[in-house]
């Protein structure tokens, strides 16, 4: 596998991960986050943003692992099924981005969930 595909999927999630970061210390993104109701995040939503962040870096583990480009679990097999998983947890999560009443969210994270998805079943499939 060309390791642009894990790149590109680690590139979206490092994007990702900033902007959870941005609405973590305040920033007045939240229209483009958790359903768009708040500008400046609530705490819990921040703390929500801050586990997002986690997720983020550890898909991007089994994403680098899949691609062989990092060496660090268990079994080839691990990252074949964590992958799989992350691709299928990618996918359903481009729905309540489509769902969203803030028309931010659905016109900017609904594509980026999309695209986040493809790149995850791409690496699923390789």
């Amino acid at each position: 596998m060309t390791p642009a595909i894990p790149l590109a999927f680690c590139a979206v999630l490092g994007v990702l991960a900033v902007f959870q970061l941005l609405l973590i210390v305040g920033l007045p993104f939240g229209r483009f986050a958790w359903g768009g109701q708040n500008t400046v995040l609530p705490t819990r939503q921040r703390v929500g943003s801050a586990v997002s962040i986690v997720i983020y870096a550890a898909f991007a583990v089994v994403a680098l692992e899949r691609a062989g480009l990092i060496s660090i679990l268990t079994s080839p097999f691990v990252a074949v099924v964590a992958m799989w998983v992350i691709a299928v947890y990618l996918l359903l999560s481009l729905l309540p981005n489509l769902a969203s009443k803030s028309k931010y969210e659905r016109r900017v994270m609904a594509p980026v969930s999309l695209v986040l998805a493809g790149l995850g079943f791409l690496l699923a499939l390789s």
